[in-house]
């Protein structure tokens, strides 16, 4: 293979991302050439809803698409609207291209996609990657004793859990992608492969790795944490976006990245020519900060140590990644277990102006009086305000709150409209001035929701396979390894190590007037980190931030009644100037069955930008964000 770097695209970032990038990339090929484009589709909440169906459906893949998930029973049919466009430049250009698209059905994604490529006329050979599917193994496990599959979140043990798994996800590494395109597969579709294991096994093929060569793996691993998510190294979910409104492209349609990685292992994160969007420290920083649990980075073929990490900035949209080492994998992988969790159903009443926290309790008070010959088969009852009207608005929709009422219960017929939505909406005569309900019903109706259960398996019991050409390929588990203790390095910062007066003046401003900040789901947990630009900056925002602080800025959400209750660890880049705290079940129960709006726990981060904290001046005269 050539020594120079391989050049890798990221064309999906999940389910509901836009369609065209697949093509784009493909037909600009003559001008922007890629080796590799990669697509992710798969997060906790369509994981779940693809286990139900194909437990539902059997498997039957030829059923139609929901019109809302766009999917089939189990796999990501809008993997195909992205592919089928694109395939004329894949096989003109001997693209190669791997999707984790196949969630719980692979093989039925793989047949539809063989029989596309077939009907163009193209030669375009396809692989598909089994091993993914461990309930057997699982139920095995608890059957011989071998493990109580200890929940990673909780510490509970599956035993306890009050629900029966239906399906059960493994996480794999990128070793059978690199196999399949090393055996002639120019399309690798996959399922629940790690989100940046199509970019190790890109690399691993194109440079022709070794299974020691943990460096360069790491490096790998940490390139595809910052293009798997997409346009989220361009200046999507980004903290310092309104830099881009008047950029010379402008924010309408943001570019999507690409990763080169050399034979060495050294990365640099770019984006699409003439594309909008940017590619900076700030935003790679903002990637990195999203999923990340602490200095440890795991997968099933390297574990990525963080805590010297940076960036480096080349020039216009390019950044080079520096200070990734690394370390065996550990010997297990992560597991994601679905189960029915029941039905939940939700309503909403508008209140505006004045008095909205009385209006609210009125309701509250109101509406569970209705409900109580009924509540007692929920499992959930919650009311939140969403949303403040603004003083003095100058117009209504400013000065409108929304009041959400939402309920689960194990049975749909616990939560029908007769026993929960009628109950609310009847309520409106009694109400609150200007009471008004949601005319939209559709969401008081009750919708199955799953239950998530995050755990740990055995690498040597996952059948990691290629399936390519008549054949099948085992990949066998990693041969060294290395046991990691459960919880990670924390840093708790109990007291000042500078007095925060040393700063000088300040002014009382929302933390994000100068802080960047970028959170997301794992699980019930939240990660959160903070980054500044400066290094005086830096020194004054780690000294800011303690355990102690986020608590205080957390607010109510900072709950003490909880079960389980909410744990904060925390965590320090020095060479990112950033703070990382990892919030410990502030989530709930995770995505898939959490009573929040906020369920991929991506607004945390923006909340505790609005929170005031005090600020010198001296940085304020720099600019804000």
């Amino acid at each position: 293979m050539a020594s120079r770097p391989i050049r890798i695209a990221g064309a999906s970032g999940s389910v509901s991302d836009r369609r065209h990038a697949v093509a784009a990339f493909a037909k600009a090929y003559p001008t922007d050439p890629v080796d590799v484009i990669i697509c992710d589709f798969m997060s906790e909440v369509n994981m779940t809803v693809a286990a139900g169906r194909k437990v539902d459906q059997g498997g039957n893949s030829n059923s139609d698409p929901h019109p809302i998930m766009g999917a089939g029973p189990a796999f990501e049919a809008s993997f195909l609207e992205s592919l089928e466009p694109a395939l004329e430049d894949l096989a003109k250009y001997n693209i190669k291209l791997a999707a984790n698209a196949g969630n719980a059905d692979t093989e039925a994604l793989y047949k539809i996609v063989c029989e596309m490529v077939k009907k163009k006329g193209l030669n375009i050979p396809v692989a598909w990657i089994s091993g993914d599917e461990v309930l057997p193994a699982i139920n095995a496990g608890l059957k011989d004793g071998s493990s109580k599959f200890k929940n990673i979140y909780t510490g509970a043990i599956l035993s306890s859990w009050e629900f029966e798994p239906i399906y059960a996800h493994a996480y794999l590494g990128g070793l059978g992608i690199a196999e399949a395109f090393a055996q002639g597969a120019q399309i690798v579709v996959c399922g629940r492969v790690a989100d940046a294991s199509p970019v190790i096994g890109s690399a691993y093929w194109f440079h022709r790795w070794q299974r020691s060569q943990l460096t360069e793996l790491a490096n790998a691993f940490v390139a595809g944490h910052l293009i798997e998510c997409s346009n989220y190294v361009t200046g999507g979910n980004f903290s310092g976006f309104k830099a881009l409104e008047n950029s010379p492209k402008g924010w309408a349609d943001i570019g999507y990245p690409i990763a080169e990685i050399s034979k060495t292992g050294s990365v640099v994160i770019t984006k699409q020519k003439n594309s909008a969007g940017v590619v900076s420290i700030h935003t790679c920083s903002s990637q990195l900060l999203y999923e990340i649990q602490g200095p440890w980075y795991f997968n099933s073929d390297v574990t990525a140590v963080l805590d010297q990490l940076w960036f480096e900035q080349l020039g216009p949209d390019r950044v080079a990644l520096h200070g990734v080492q690394g370390l065996p994998p550990p010997p297990t992988t992560k597991v994601g277990l679905t189960a029915r969790g029941g039905f939940q159903a939700e309503a909403f009443y508008f209140t505006t102006g004045l008095d909205v926290d009385a209006k609210a309790r009125m309701t509250e008070a109101q509406i569970r009086n209705g409900l109580k010959p009924y509540s007692d088969k929920f499992t959930t009852l919650s009311f939140s305000m969403l949303g403040r009207p603004l003083p003095d608005a100058d117009n209504q929709n400013a000065a409108t709150s929304v009041i959400r009422v939402f309920a689960q219960a194990r049975k749909s017929e616990d939560i029908a409209p007769p026993k929960f939505l009628r109950p609310i909406i009847d309520n409106i005569m009694q109400g609150y001035p200007g009471s008004t309900f949601h005319l939209d019903y559709r969401m008081g109706i009750p919708k199955p929701y799953f239950e998530y259960y995050v755990t740990l398996l055995d690498q040597s019991k996952v059948a990691h396979k290629v399936h390519f050409g008549g054949k099948e390929t085992l990949i066998p588990p990693p041969t060294v390894s290395k046991v990691f203790p459960a919880r990670q390095p924390s840093q708790a910062m109990a007291g000042l190590q500078i007095d925060l007066s040393k700063f000088g003046p300040t002014e009382r401003l929302p933390l994000g007037t100068i802080v960047n900040a970028r959170s997301g789901d794992k699980g019930a947990d939240c990660n959160c980190g903070f980054w500044v630009r400066n290094e005086d900056e830096y020194v004054w925002l780690k000294n800011l931030l303690s355990v102690e602080a986020i608590k205080t800025l957390l607010g109510k959400e900072y709950d003490t009644s909880r079960v389980p209750k909410i744990e904060i660890d925390r965590f320090e880049l020095p060479n990112l100037r950033g703070v990382h705290f990892l919030f410990r079940n502030l989530l709930d129960r995770g995505a898939t069955s959490t009573a929040t709006v906020d369920f991929l726990g991506k607004n945390t981060a923006e909340y505790l930008r609005a929170r005031y904290v005090d600020i010198p001046t001296r940085f304020l005269a720099r600019g804000k964000l």
